[in-house]
């Protein structure tokens, strides 16, 4: 089995050089670019398993090589922001442009390790093959887990990682009150999350592209004080 192929953006030099050598001491193939356009090239060169991204860089700032990878080159590849800015706004908005996960310094050398494993463990259980096909069919439209892709009678949508894992965790548990921190868990991770709030927005989107009706849902309930539900066959919250 070919190695991961990891993309390090780190202006530092003496940060980078740590970090490369203890993650090819596990086993990954890793690649440096030291400021935020040069990252973008090489992402469209070249493909990778994961980003690990400063987000206070040279030339162009990690936040806006991550909102392009999500919105203009549509891509899916796992981001993991490493970096000082440690708000809790920061936070929210590295994960609602498309982070995967966010890890602020100074760091835990373990941590960021254990926090790639479980990305990588979350990216086999997005691929892994369905028993019968990689379409989910509901009453609302199709979602290709293959392709990153939803149609519904709104239109054609794109999906990134993380609503694509999300949507993947929905559909295994239908008809199931989810909790909120099931859902962290299996999707994110309790660490790599700041609040719940982002659940929220990630439900926004999906009745954006799903819900005749947003105001009143059909396929993807909130529940309140509880979690979530999703109802492939349709169910009014009234019902």
């Amino acid at each position: 089995m070919n190695p991961k192929k990891i993309l390090l953006v780190e202006d530092e030099r003496h940060v980078a050089e740590g970090i490369m050598l203890n993650l090819q001491g596990e086993g990954y193939d890793m690649v440096v670019a030291e400021d935020g356009r040069a990252a973008l090239e090489m992402y469209r060169k070249h493909n990778y398993d994961l980003i690990i991204l400063d987000i206070m860089l040279p030339v162009m700032d990690g936040l806006e090589v991550c909102r392009k990878i999500r919105t203009e080159l549509l891509g899916t590849v796992p981001i993991l922001f490493l970096t000082a800015r440690d708000t809790l706004e920061d936070k929210r908005m590295g994960l609602e442009i498309g982070a995967d996960d966010y890890i602020t310094k100074p760091f835990d050398l373990e941590e960021l390790i254990l926090r790639i494993r479980a990305i990588f463990r979350r990216q086999a259980w997005l691929t892994a093959p369905e028993k019968a096909t990689d379409v989910y069919r509901f009453a609302a439209g199709t979602i290709d887990f293959k392709n990153f892709a939803v149609e519904t009678s709104k239109g054609n949508f794109h999906l990134t990682n993380k609503e694509c894992l999300l949507l993947k965790y929905f559909t295994q548990h239908p008809d199931e009150i989810l909790g909120r921190d099931l859902i962290l868990d299996a999707v994110w991770g309790y660490s790599a999350f700041p609040s719940t709030r982002t659940i929220d927005n990630f439900i926004l989107r999906f009745r954006k592209y799903f819900e005749p009706d947003s105001a009143h849902p059909l396929y993807f309930h909130t529940i309140f004080g509880t979690g979530y539900k999703f109802t492939p066959r349709g169910e009014s919250d009234h019902d």
